[in-house]
């Protein structure tokens, strides 16, 4: 259980996790033992519950309640797609593109922290969210500062948006169906399948989000979709066929990909 750590930003815990609560998560596979075992310590309540969850293969951010995400912190409940570090990146160009004033649409959202951080980087915007997940809605709905709506896509967002979103973000997901045994077990059993399954060659949902974006963005919108780098030729192509003028953004450190494209 080697994931990326999420970082302790409340009260540093008085007292010490004991060895042997080091020891059982150790045993299970968890790389960062001892600092899993003071994060449990520090967020309260049935320290040997909470263990016995991360020893099963619970994400720790699912355990704990939050994920760290851009230095912010985002409630997460079981089941709800943790925060990747890669998807930084597409906050990074989403916050390029927005200004104060703008209205910022997060698609596909999970617990929201794509808009959310966006909205921290610029402040002033007008943000909305969408995802079809109700558990996903509930942690959207404590960490967003805007309006999140419910249902399938486009379908869920309000007739007063269309034509009016100046950058539109998705993390739709991407991974083809056949693909998904092969993760982790913290994700493949942990977060919802919708969060994951793209389709066939995983980019289905990509492929929606692309064709209704001309109706919801703004003159001079701009539709940015996280990807692979081995499907992000494949997501560019759907742009193009869209109409909109795309371009590929990559950050090997980050090991992010979006595909960005501009409504002429």
């Amino acid at each position: 259980m080697g994931h990326s750590l999420p970082q302790h930003n409340g009260a540093v815990p008085t007292a010490a996790p004991s060895p042997s609560v080091v020891a059982r998560l150790r045993a299970a596979g968890c790389v960062f033992a001892e600092e899993e075992a003071t994060l449990l310590l520090g967020a309260g309540g049935d320290l040997d519950g909470l263990v016995a969850r991360r020893v099963a293969g619970e994400p720790l951010e699912q355990v704990l309640g939050w994920a760290e995400f851009c230095g912010l912190r985002f409630v997460v409940e079981p089941g709800v797609f943790v925060p990747r570090r890669r998807t930084g990146l597409l906050v990074r160009e989403g916050a390029t593109l927005a200004v104060p004033g703008a209205v910022v649409l997060d698609l596909c959202c999970g617990t929201g922290a794509v808009g959310a951080a966006i909205a921290a980087a610029v402040p002033g915007i007008e943000l909305h969210a969408a995802d079809v997940d109700p558990a996903a809605v509930r942690c959207a709905r404590r960490n967003v500062p805007g309006a999140v709506h419910e249902g399938d896509l486009y379908a869920a967002l309000p007739a007063g948006l269309r034509g009016r979103v100046d950058v539109l973000v998705a993390n739709a997901p991407y991974v083809p169906t056949d693909a998904i045994a092969l993760m982790p077990p913290e994700a493949r059993d942990h977060e919802a399948r919708a969060a994951l399954d793209g389709g066939a060659d995983g980019l289905d949902l990509q492929r929606r989000v692309v064709a209704g974006a001309r109706d919801w963005l703004a003159p001079g919108g701009t539709l940015l979709i996280e990807t692979s780098q081995r499907q992000a030729t494949a997501t560019l192509t759907a742009f193009t066929h869209a109409g909109l003028r795309a371009r590929v953004a990559v950050d090997e450190e980050l090991d992010g990909t979006v595909v960005a494209g501009t409504l002429p």
